[in-house]
């Protein structure tokens, strides 16, 4: 197979997903995980970012293997079922992860600039997401999120170096993998957490853009992959070494990002705090955009396959009124989550529906790409297998505990 060659140009589509995952839950999970076990646990990032690696490497293959996008795939070779569930959930996902997504960069921004309320930063912050994907094209949001992704970086890994404790600790916890009594589920969520869930999917229409879409273009993918997830593993890292140390408790509930702020402000002065809150502000806005920005595709290529039941190479149109109207749906009618409480029901269908993406897709990946009579060379090789079955094993207890935890 003949691989075409590589610039570091190339590298974008990865940073674009890495900037859309890298968002509130990423933080929270590693900031808890950080808070109750210190630097114990620091090696469930890693192994969250190497799993992620290989379901988007997965995702990717299959694209360049078979023309088509996952979404694509399961609607012309699957049973309909799959793919009715799968956007079925990506409504109600996408309304609630809306909704957290409006309220925490409302909360990011009021914790900078607390003059403007957190409902009114966060439907600023909608909007200006919404005006930015409509103006613009893909090329424009790389060119955005390249940036969040630095300051991001940057921010975080400064906060981290600041209030690093001993490294002979810190490379216990990369180099010698422990669970504490009482983890599990707190290593699982990191793993989990890191990375993104249904953002994953975004990645294949945006190596489109890119216009990746040969056997040719693997090694890019690749590449480009390899260099975010282990740019998202450094920031799921750095997040548990700044949270190590503070009170549990601290770290909970709406007030988490100004304890973690207040944690700095007390060990390197305001800078500290400003560094942080500047760094937090733009995981959650950059998450923000990519979910306005890429979700859309998902939903547009769905209408689209069912409209024309043909499989098509060609990148989803993003001024068609199926990419557009959803693109609404996500902006503006999650406003309303800010001025009442979320229904019971939505928040227990949420958590099982969302529980249950991450081992589907692992097990979906498992059986499309071992099949030879689809993707012929580029099946699956033994240690992806291992990594996906582990996937499935993961995330089947994370939805086990989450049903647990909502019914229990």
């Amino acid at each position: 197979m003949k691989m075409a060659s590589f610039s570091i140009r190339d590298i974008g589509p990865g940073l674009v997903l890495a900037a859309t995952g890298l968002g509130a839950g990423d933080l929270i999970a590693s900031a808890v995980a950080g808070a109750r076990y210190g630097t114990t646990i620091l090696w469930a990032a890693i192994l969250g970012a190497i799993v992620k690696f290989a379901m988007n490497e997965g995702l990717a293959r299959w694209q360049l293997a078979t023309g088509s996008t996952l979404v694509e795939g399961w609607i012309q070779r699957l049973p309909r079922i799959v793919s009715l569930y799968f956007m079925i959930y990506l409504v109600l996902w996408s309304f609630i992860v809306a909704g957290a997504l409006i309220a925490s960069t409302g909360l990011a921004a009021h914790a900078i600039y607390q003059d403007i309320s957190v409902a009114h930063w966060g439907m600023l912050h909608s909007l200006t997401a919404l005006v930015l994907v409509i103006t613009g094209r893909y090329a424009l949001l790389e060119k955005i999120m390249k940036l969040f992704m630095a300051l991001m970086l940057l921010v975080v890994i400064i906060c981290a170096v600041w209030v690093a404790p001993d490294l002979s600790d810190i490379a216990r916890g990369l180099l010698a993998p422990t669970i504490p009594k009482g983890s599990a589920v707190f290593v699982m969520s990191v793993i989990g957490g890191v990375g993104g869930s249904v953002t994953l999917l975004c990645y294949g229409y945006w190596i489109r853009e890119r216009n990746w879409v040969s056997s040719a273009d693997l090694q890019r993918s690749r590449i480009d992959l390899g260099v975010a997830y282990t740019l998202t593993g450094i920031f799921g890292i750095a997040i548990m070494i700044i949270a190590a140390g503070t009170r549990p408790e601290v770290v909970s509930g709406p007030t988490m990002v100004l304890g973690l702020a207040d944690r700095l402000a007390e060990i390197v002065g305001p800078i500290g705090k400003w560094c942080f809150l500047i760094g937090f502000w733009s995981a959650v806005f950059s998450s923000m955009l990519g979910v306005w920005q890429g979700v859309p595709y998902l939903f547009a290529d769905f209408v689209g396959q069912f409209k024309s039941n043909k499989v098509t190479t060609t990148a989803v149109d993003t001024r068609s009124r199926a990419y557009r109207g959803y693109l609404l749906y996500l902006a503006l009618p999650p406003m309303l989550l800010l001025l009442a409480g979320k229904p019971v029901w939505l928040v227990i269908a949420y958590a099982v529906a969302g529980a249950f993406f991450m081992p589907l897709l692992a097990a979906l990946l498992l059986y499309m790409n071992n099949r030879r009579d689809w993707l012929g060379g580029m099946k699956n090789g033994m240690a992806t297998n291992f990594i996906l079955l582990l996937s499935v094993l993961v995330f089947g207890l994370l939805l086990y505990t989450e049903i647990g935890k909502q019914l229990g």
